[in-house]
């Protein structure tokens, strides 16, 4: 049985650096881990582990984030999911987009570091 003291974290991004890199860092920080390469993959992943909190790209093959966003949120479980953006988009009209399917926050992967991203999933859960 898992212990219920560490938070699940589902990180969908499909860059094999970065994905990594933030894996080993939740890793760190006691999370458990999940992970997914594209947005088919992460909702197949969401509906089926029920993570406490998403990291989503938007750009991503198979299934782009805002498409498994918009799918997840169709899902009983998933309408109230937390789920944090992350890419290198930072055009006004996605985060608009996100808005729209109750995200909470939208972070452009230039303008933030590793640790940046933990500290607001730590604080997105209440840790």
């Amino acid at each position: 049985m898992i212990n219920k003291l560490f938070k699940k974290i589902l990180i969908v991004e499909d860059e094999p650096s970065l994905l990594k890199a933030l894996e080993i860092k939740f890793i760190d920080e006691g999370f458990e881990v999940i992970k997914a390469v594209d947005g088919k993959q992460g909702l197949e992943m969401s509906l089926l582990e029920h993570p406490d909190i998403i990291l989503l790209d938007i750009v991503m093959p198979i299934m782009d984030g805002m498409t498994m966003l918009k799918k997840l949120r169709e899902d009983k479980w998933g309408k109230d999911a937390k789920v944090i953006i992350l890419t290198n988009l930072s055009d006004a009209e996605k985060v608009a987009k996100a808005a729209e399917h109750n995200v909470f926050d939208f972070l452009v992967k230039t303008d933030w570091h590793i640790s940046d991203v933990v500290e607001k999933v730590k604080e997105r859960l209440g840790k």
